[in-house]
């Protein structure tokens, strides 16, 4: 069997299950509800939003997107967002089982975003903050030229106001679809985010539900502070790679945002009810 041909049967595998999937919550489930992905318990959706998308049973802390977590984290009217114009291209035209220009529309037409981070400036509690915050529902927040691009343009422009920055992060890792392109982005991040250092600039990373790869290699754990939210998964390689590697058993909780809080690889672990406020007394803190 050839590659391309692996890659149909798996594509075709996938629609399949995906069309059980759906076909199975239109039976069984009424709209107005849906089922907690950890607990299982039968929620409200309506009850669910109203809780930040935090499941009121377990306290499952749901993925959210870019948007929602700005308006949860920023004073109302306050976000003035950066660098939309700049749009994701296909310089290598990569093809897998479709092309990357395909799956960059349906993306875009998914989300309703140009690339998987939204940047800008606004407020938390009255204090002004540069922001970028990526969004897992984008080609699972993959790090491509345009993220790449759009993090060091905020964060050099928390230089020029002054400002402290805030990078929120969610994604698997580097787009694969750019190749070296994206692994570039890495340096060029680490390269911004020192000048912040060199600056004095406050410069605060909030991991979120998952957190991976080339984001953790650069830019996403270089903040003077680390907060994680509450259950989030943060690592670099996958539980299932590095056991294979080292041929150990890992702990139940290795790479969750609690277990990298008793290593000391995080400095706060919070709900994401708290998050607003636990920003707003850094930031109060930082100005003192």
């Amino acid at each position: 069997m050839s590659i391309q041909e692996w890659f149909e049967k798996r594509k075709e595998a996938q629609i399949e299950r995906r069309a059980k999937e759906i076909k199975g919550v239109e039976n069984d489930a009424p709209e107005l509800w849906t089922k907690c992905v950890h607990c299982e318990t039968q929620l409200l959706k309506t009850d669910l939003e109203e809780n930040m998308m935090v499941c009121p049973h377990c306290d499952y802390h749901y993925k959210i997107s870019a948007r929602k977590r700005i308006k949860q984290l920023l004073d109302e009217d306050s976000f003035e967002e950066m660098f939309k114009e700049i749009k994701p291209m296909d310089p290598l035209e990569f093809f897998d089982t479709e092309s990357y220009a395909v799956r960059l529309d349906k993306a875009q037409k998914k989300t309703g975003l140009n690339d998987a981070v939204i940047t800008g400036v606004g407020e938390i509690c009255g204090h002004k903050i540069a922001i970028a915050v990526m969004d897992f529902e984008f080609m699972g927040g993959s790090m491509g030229s345009v993220v790449g691009e759009k993090v060091t343009r905020i964060m050099e422009k928390a230089l020029e106001l002054k400002v402290p920055v805030l990078a929120v992060t969610s994604s698997g890792g580097a787009r694969m679809q750019e190749s070296a392109l994206s692994l570039m982005q890495m340096a060029k991040t680490s390269c911004a985010a020192g000048k912040l250092d060199e600056a004095g600039i406050l410069y605060i990373n909030l991991l979120t539900e998952p957190t991976f790869g080339g984001i953790t290699a650069s830019f996403g754990t270089l903040g003077d502070i680390i907060i994680a939210e509450q259950g989030a998964r943060i690592g670099f390689a996958g539980r299932r790679v590095i056991e294979q590697t080292i041929r150990q058993k890992l702990p139940e909780d290795f790479q969750t945002a609690e277990y990298l809080l008793k290593c000391g690889q995080v400095d706060i672990v919070s709900k994401r009810k708290n998050l607003r406020k636990t920003l707003a007394n850094i930031l109060e803190m930082h100005e003192v």
